[in-house]
């Protein structure tokens, strides 16, 4: 067997050759810090050799729940060495999402990263049988009295010489077949399934990367999304791999100063982070002179131009090349420079993205690349390579992917990379697979003359009024999600006779803009019931679906005084909607905007003042919530049904 590109063999290699060279860098007191491939590899066995000294055998399992940061690293490849099993959790997570994973994982070290991680560990450790112990990644958190709990520096401390021959016994034994992560997937429906995923599907994609992207030991990769979803962690394994500089963003509110700061060559983001971007650009252009406005609207035409004809293979004319350059300097360069100015590659996924926004970045000169894939497919399926773009696309297959279109329309698919089944669920792991060996992914989709790979649906989430007409929910939530006063949204039509929507305002631009027209208000849900606000949404709704099918169009919306949840389990820990959750707790709302009754002539107006009654329930927090935890916990869903009012 081949072990040549075993992740560990890649990392063990990358040390040895690149010594005093910058592995990672991390941000300490608000500097920036960097970790050595030396330094790196030697924590790395210090941590393996403590998990042995923990009696950790092969292919048991340690998770970590935490935000981002070099440690979630460390320890990740430091369990990989001794040929355990990472589980990673999401930092956001609740207590109770928590232990389902520990348990039916059966984790028997669990790493925490902030104080709130710790608090919920020790309030489900009792319940975590196989739970031996719980690490604390940051030294000013206080331990409780709890016997299983230590910080970082002293499990460091048990990894001793006498288990250094068992350390090398470890490494000599690894095969391509042992599992490297079970990652549960947050479901939008459902219990979480856990994707077993090996070495053999990781070098898979690392030798497909290889291939279709060019990535040196020079190149700058900040991340930012969370390591426990497959994008982000897949990524750093390939930067790793390729041996370039991994910057760790713990706080995502800090995002944009730290592209300031470390002037990446890569990041992975996904549609929203784009979206944002682009909304508050065209929202300060909107602002400028109008002699700007044209120059920017000018330059963008330009830009646009040139990447059309380069992606083309076209030779650009002189003029052309005048043209842009004057556009470079007057505006282009200054909206690169928003994201460090040295971008090369950024990676998108999670969600589509929509069109005019990725053609908007690639006529900057920025390369969004869009791509497809999921957590059953180590990542990546398709991406679109460096020289072309159809924003309407998700590229082309990577290397040695099969794909095929089947039965409705379903995209299937096959390889190396397609995981090896579901943790403890034999059942859905044959159900999520057809006959001749190919994955479900559960989307719809087409290819065109050219062999671009186009989703269209997401057959699940397919809705059908009840007029007949089929509605794809996420289509419709990107064209109008895009806006800048739009926060979230969740689109009805299941069932229904006509398109709603539930929206939540960004409420940084609602108030700014209610401070222009001099709107008074003591609260939001007072703001978001002024007939001002009311009518500026419908204006700029309408303008947003103009593209839109008749059948399609939002007839009625309800602006929420409150952004969907995960803690609530309203949306899934990377920002998906958890439709039937939706739906449930805010049923009253929705069966508002469907009334036929004269005394809800306006909708909209009716479910604000239905959430201003649910505001008034939030006075009675501590009695609702000690009266809740008081019941049986079958009675809880109905006494919290519209809202947990203590949240």
């Amino acid at each position: 067997m081949n072990l040549e590109r075993h992740f560990v063999n890649r990392i063990r290699q990358q040390a040895k050759t690149r010594q005093n060279a910058t592995a990672l860098r991390h941000k300490i007191n608000g500097l920036w810090k960097d970790i050595s491939w030396n330094v790196f590899q030697q924590q790395l066995d210090q941590l393996s050799l403590a998990f042995l000294a923990c009696n950790i055998q092969v292919q048991d399992k340690i998770a970590i729940f935490a935000n981002n940061m070099s440690r979630w690293t460390i320890a990740d490849i430091a369990a990989l060495q001794i040929r355990a099993i990472t589980v990673p959790i999401y930092a956001t997570n609740t207590a109770q999402q928590a232990e389902f994973i520990l348990n039916h994982a059966d984790v028997k070290i669990l790493f925490v990263g902030d104080q709130e991680q710790y608090d919920q560990a020790l309030e489900i450790a009792h319940q975590c049988p196989q739970l031996q112990k719980i690490v604390v990644m940051k030294e000013q958190i206080q331990l409780s009295e709890n016997t299983l709990s230590c910080h970082w520096e002293d499990l460091i401390k048990l990894g001793t010489a006498e288990f250094q021959a068992e350390f090398e016994t470890r490494l000599a034994n690894k095969t391509m077949d042992d599992l490297f992560t079970i990652i549960y997937t947050s479901g939008t429906t459902g219990e979480p399934k856990g994707v077993m995923l090996d070495y053999s599907n990781l070098a898979h994609q690392l030798e497909a990367h290889d291939i279709a992207l060019d990535v040196n030991q020079d190149e700058v990769s900040l991340s930012f999304l969370p390591f426990s979803h497959i994008f982000e962690r897949a990524w750093v394994a390939y930067v790793l791999h390729r041996g370039a500089i991994l910057c760790y963003l713990e706080d995502t509110n800090q995002v944009r100063e730290a592209l300031t700061e470390v002037r990446p060559t890569f990041m992975c983001a996904v549609p929203r982070f784009y979206e944002k971007i682009y909304s508050a650009v065209l929202d300060k252009v909107q602002k400028a002179p109008f002699i700007r406005q044209m120059i920017f609207h000018w330059a963008i035409a330009v830009g646009q131009k040139r990447f059309d004809l380069l992606s083309q293979n076209k030779k650009l004319s002189f003029f052309l090349q005048k043209r842009y350059a004057l556009a470079d300097k007057l505006v282009l360069s200054k909206l690169r420079s928003l994201l460090g100015g040295r971008i090369k590659m950024m990676p998108c996924g999670g969600a589509k993205l929509e069109p005019s926004i990725g053609l908007f970045f690639h006529s900057i000169g920025i390369n969004i690349k869009l791509g497809y894939g999921m957590t059953e497919t180590t990542a990546t399926v398709s991406c679109w390579d460096d020289h072309h773009f159809n924003p309407n696309s998700i590229g082309k297959l990577m290397p040695n992917a099969e794909v095929k279109i089947g039965e409705n329309n379903e995209i299937l698919v096959r390889g190396g990379m397609v995981m090896k089944g579901y943790y403890k669920k034999p059942e859905e792991t044959v159900q999520a697979f057809t006959e001749d060996g190919f994955l479900k992914t559960g989307d719809a989709g087409e290819f065109d003359a050219e062999g671009n790979l186009f989703i269209t649906d997401r057959i699940k989430e397919l809705m059908k009024t009840s007029n007949g007409k089929y509605i794809a929910p996420q289509y419709i939530e990107g064209k109008i999600g895009k806006d800048k006063f739009i926060e979230q949204i969740a689109i009805i039509a299941d069932a229904k006779k006509y398109v709603s929507a539930l929206i939540v305002p960004c409420f940084d631009s609602v108030e700014e803009y209610a401070k222009k027209l001099n709107i008074k208000y003591q609260d939001r849900i007072e703001l978001l019931k002024h007939s001002d606000i009311i009518k500026m949404f419908e204006q700029r709704i309408e303008s947003l679906q103009k593209e839109l099918a008749h059948f399609e169009q939002v007839k009625k919306f309800t602006l929420l005084s409150q952004a969907f949840s995960v803690k609530l389990g309203e949306i899934t820990p990377t920002l998906k909607l958890r439709r039937k959750v939706i739906m449930e707790r805010y049923r009253h709302i929705i069966d508002s905007m469907y009334s036929n009754n004269k005394e809800n002539k306006e909708n909209k107006e009716i479910s604000i003042f239905f959430l201003n009654k649910l505001s008034l329930m939030m006075r009675k927090q501590l009695l609702c919530r000690i009266n809740v935890l008081m019941k049986p916990s079958n009675s809880r869903i109905s006494d919290c049904v519209t809202r947990k009012a203590w949240d």
